[in-house]
Parts: C-alpha cells; structure tokens; sequence
C-alpha cells in the first residue's frame, strides 16, 4: 500500500526537506530531486509510520472499549428472582 499524498502535502514536506538540507547541511537540492525524494521515503518508510498510526488508534479504541464496559456494568441492574 502506498501511502498518496496531495498536492499541497507533497509541496510542504518537498519545501520543508529543502529547507532542512539547506540550513542542517549546507546542500542544495533542487524541487525535481526533493520530489524524487520524498516518494522514495514515502514508499519506503511510509508504511512504518502509517502502522504506527494504526497501532496507536487500536490502544485509544482499546481503552475506550474499557471505559464503556465499566460504565456498563455501572448501570447494569441487579435482578433478584
């Protein structure tokens, strides 16, 4: 799965990446090769990040699932035969 970016996105981290390199490291990169770039990372880390994201979506579902069973159990109501 690749991860698609928007345009105004791609523009952002391909501006931000030049800017980096610049002023870190004192290299020029122009907007051909920090586009070639930043699809280079995307495809190759992007996974990475996007099942980190998904990881940590899983523990907030996780936790609210708790939250709802406790208050449940709250207003469960006793049935005495």
């Amino acid at each position: 799965m690749d991860i698609q970016l928007d345009t105004n996105q791609k523009k952002a981290l391909t501006d931000s990446l030049q800017a980096y390199l610049q002023d870190e490291l004192d290299v020029e990169l122009g907007q051909f090769d920090s586009e070639f770039l930043v699809d280079f990372v995307s495809k190759k880390f992007g996974a990475v990040y996007y099942n980190k994201g998904i990881e940590d979506a899983q523990k907030v579902m996780e936790r609210k699932m708790l939250d709802i069973a406790d208050e449940l159990y709250e207003i469960e109501q006793i049935v005495e035969i």
